[in-house]
């Protein structure tokens, strides 16, 4: 396997108005669609290609009132970040499975005190 870490390489750059910044999140919003199925793949997950789907989207979703565009480039950058990590392979199953821990779900109950939290394996 050869190692090109230039692969899916982008240049920062940030967003002069509100319709390139949404524009931009789409096609990222996208790139990451397209390629679940390879990252299911790549990373042998026993997990449907939908429910990665719909992983990635409630990711999306968390930051969707964002109202500053600096913030939008950041976040931007950021996702571009994971996903040339996620695709070149630089990432180990432990990181793309740690989306899914139960704690990253933002409905979960937290233990009521130490002692439950210590039991249940939390840190």
């Amino acid at each position: 396997m050869v190692i090109n870490p230039t692969y899916l390489a982008q240049r920062t750059r940030s967003s002069g108005s509100w319709d390139i910044a949404k524009r931009r999140v789409i096609q990222s919003y996208r790139q990451w669609l397209r390629s679940a199925p390879e990252i299911q793949q790549m990373y042998s997950l026993n997990k449907p290609v939908s429910e990665l789907r719909t992983k990635m989207r409630t990711e999306f979703e968390r930051h969707r009132y964002v109202s500053q565009l600096p913030v939008v480039d950041m976040l931007l950058f950021q996702s571009h970040a994971e996903y040339q990590e996620t695709l070149n392979y630089w990432k180990q199953l432990p990181h793309v499975l740690k989306y899914f821990r139960p704690e990253e779900d933002p409905n979960a109950k937290l233990p009521q005190n130490f002692m439950t939290g210590f039991l249940e394996g939390r840190n």
